[in-house]
């Protein structure tokens, strides 16, 4: 499997999660149960008046890959770059698109991505992403409250794909969420889907390796506590039935979400099974889905994610093209001899 194949993988699969979750992500167990039967919801049902529908965390993840890859295209023409400020940036055009004017005058509504009206919808944004980036007054400064939600794991996959995932991503998670545990959830969180795509690791070489490398720092260990947990419970062959899953606290923070989208992912049987199972619990069923369905598309592939899915799912077309742009714009540049073509920097204005 290339590249380009597995970005699409992790991108599509985690939005086929998220959009899989959407509709029960404020249920508990016991109402899905009820309303979708004894496995619990298996297949898309509507959600913000419609099938396949996103919610705000591939809103967020979509505006973070953009950063990213503005990032990329500034850093290399003017050969300095603050990646942070550039991914703040980018999702303060995303706090516009949820009828919120940032602080900071200068925002800017260029580029492609924020033109596509169809991310100008709310889907339940997080209050802690909202109040946070709603507060800045200077691109790059990190939020200023105590929390560790999902919200900074949840949006940070794209930066697996460019260099020193783990820094960047803990980074752009700090943006919103002040706490350390949430912020160095989604560096070994990136970091676990940088080993896949780079190295070929397995899923369980590549979090054991990124624990050895990571898990000793400050502000680590409440996540790797909480995933030596579910790696027990996964060499033991323990399934994550919804029940036990609630065990663990439904995923509304950071820690818990990578939790059990690891251990989802960890145990499944087909990219199906485990999406499905990251689901079906009482808590943020759209954030784990999401986070399992970055892990088990980025080993997998696009092929792997069911076409009952990816037919209806809410700008797929949109998605693809950030992946194919995460793969190509480097690429481009190296093509062009150190520039880049009028497209890319018009798609992602660098200057």
């Amino acid at each position: 499997m290339n590249r380009l194949e597995r970005i699409k993988g992790c991108l599509l699969g985690g939005a086929v999660g998220d959009a899989l979750g959407a509709p029960v992500e404020f249920l508990k167990w016991n109402d899905i149960h009820a309303t979708f039967g004894a496995r619990g919801i298996v297949d898309f049902a509507p959600a913000y008046g419609r099938v396949g529908a996103i919610t705000d965390d591939t809103q967020m993840m979509l505006f973070t890959a953009e950063g990213l890859l503005r990032a990329h295209v500034r850093g290399i023409s003017r050969g300095i770059c603050h990646i942070p400020g550039v991914i703040h940036h980018a999702l303060l055009r995303w706090l516009m698109t949820q009828d919120y004017s940032p602080a900071i005058t200068s925002v800017s509504l260029d580029g492609w991505l924020v033109k596509e009206r169809e991310l100008w919808s709310r889907r339940a944004p997080g209050l802690t992403c909202l109040s946070a980036l709603k507060a800045s007054t200077e691109f790059g400064s990190f939020a200023q409250n105590d929390s560790k939600g999902c919200g900074a794991v949840m949006r940070v996959a794209p930066c697996a794909f460019f260099r020193n995932a783990f820094d960047v991503a803990a980074d752009s998670g700090r943006l919103t969420h002040g706490h350390p545990t949430g912020y160095m959830a989604g560096g070994l969180f990136a970091d676990i889907l940088q080993r896949i795509v780079d190295r070929q690791d397995s899923l369980d070489d590549a979090i054991a390796k990124s624990l050895a490398e990571h898990g000793d720092k400050p502000g680590m260990e409440e996540t790797r506590a909480i995933v030596e947990r579910v790696l027990f419970f996964s060499y033991e062959g323990h399934r994550p039935a919804p029940e036990r899953i609630d065990e663990l606290g439904g995923g509304w923070i950071a820690e818990e979400a990578l939790a059990i989208g690891i251990w989802c992912a960890l145990t499944a049987t087909s990219f199906e099974d485990g999406v499905i199972n990251a689901v079906n619990h009482s808590g943020d069923s759209d954030s784990t889905g999401l986070i399992a369905g970055h892990l088990l598309g980025i080993q997998h592939g696009v092929e792997a994610i069911p076409d009952r899915w990816l037919a209806p799912l809410e700008l797929r077309g949109v998605i693809e093209a950030v992946a194919e742009d995460i793969e190509r714009v480097p690429r481009v540049f190296t093509v062009y001899g150190g520039e880049f073509d009028d497209e890319i920097w018009e798609r992602y204005p660098g200057g």
